[in-house]
């Protein structure tokens, strides 16, 4: 499967008319990782707003190490960022990231949410993820990354969905090939971290918290019953915990980082 760089770069000026793009493109058949490769280059001098794209990856990663399956025909590029943020908040990147992507795919009629944390879902099953790479001097973040999968013509796993069969039963033209979608996630990563630069965290998470599909979801933690409330700014879940005491229930909130607790897919048949 060809990538058609020229085709993205007319999707693009679409958007930036009269104006230079802000991506400096880099398209590859295969790579081990667009995250790695585009870390090679940013080492090499390539600046912020420099992208990897490729068709396949052969060791692609998820969030905590977890292997991210990269088979032909999925979308899966990198973007290097100006983070502007404390080591301490890096998980705002990840946060605006899912919005400004799930907000940009809505735009085109995608009824698309986000998983807590990373996950993008469409029909409550995984779209796409996110991971998000930093590189911390003296407390700031110095350097990071925006990788990102999604699942558009290549098989997918029984929790996964392929946008480009959805679209198609949906007889929805406004995506019809994979460098508009690419297009699409490149102004969508750039309109949100912009909105979290500009804006600041609260009206960003705000924003995160209005596509969020695990609001008022129950989950148990240490056998305790929670409820889920929003996210903090430092993109930890938070929780709604109910203890029945003997003669009254006592009401509390805990928060839990990503990684310490799985919200989980139900099972389904291979879309």
């Amino acid at each position: 499967m060809e990538f058609n760089q020229q085709l993205l770069v007319d999707n693009l000026k679409v958007e930036y008319e009269h104006q230079d793009l802000p991506f400096s493109l880099h398209i590859f058949n295969t790579v081990s990782s667009t995250n790695q490769t585009l870390w090679q280059l940013i080492d090499q001098g390539e600046k912020p707003g420099c992208v990897v794209i490729a068709t396949q990856q052969t060791s692609g990663r998820g969030q905590w190490g977890r292997q991210w399956q990269s088979p032909t025909g999925g979308l899966y590029l990198s973007m290097a960022i100006d983070p502007q943020l404390e080591a301490t908040s890096s998980y705002q990147l990840t946060l605006a990231s899912a919005w400004g992507i799930t907000a940009q795919l809505r735009k085109c009629g995608i009824p698309l949410g986000i998983k807590w944390p990373n996950d993008l879902v469409l029909n409550g099953r995984k779209l796409g993820g996110i991971l998000t790479e930093t590189k911390v001097n003296k407390g700031q973040i110095s350097q990071a990354i925006i990788g990102v999968g999604i699942n558009w013509d290549n098989l997918v796993p029984a929790t996964g969905i392929n946008l480009k069969l959805w679209l198609n039963s949906q007889d929805h033209q406004m995506i019809d090939h994979l460098e508009m979608l690419t297009s699409k996630v490149l102004l969508g990563i750039k309109s949100g971290i912009d909105c979290l630069q500009v804006e600041g965290i609260s009206i960003l998470l705000s924003h995160y918290l209005d596509l969020l599909t695990n609001m008022g979801d129950h989950v148990y933690v240490n056998n305790l019953l929670g409820t889920v409330v929003g996210v903090t700014e430092e993109g930890n879940l938070r929780l709604r915990i109910t203890n029945c005491e003997p003669k009254a229930a006592v009401t509390s909130e805990i928060s839990c980082q990503p990684g310490t607790i799985s919200l989980g897919y139900p099972q389904a048949s291979v879309q």
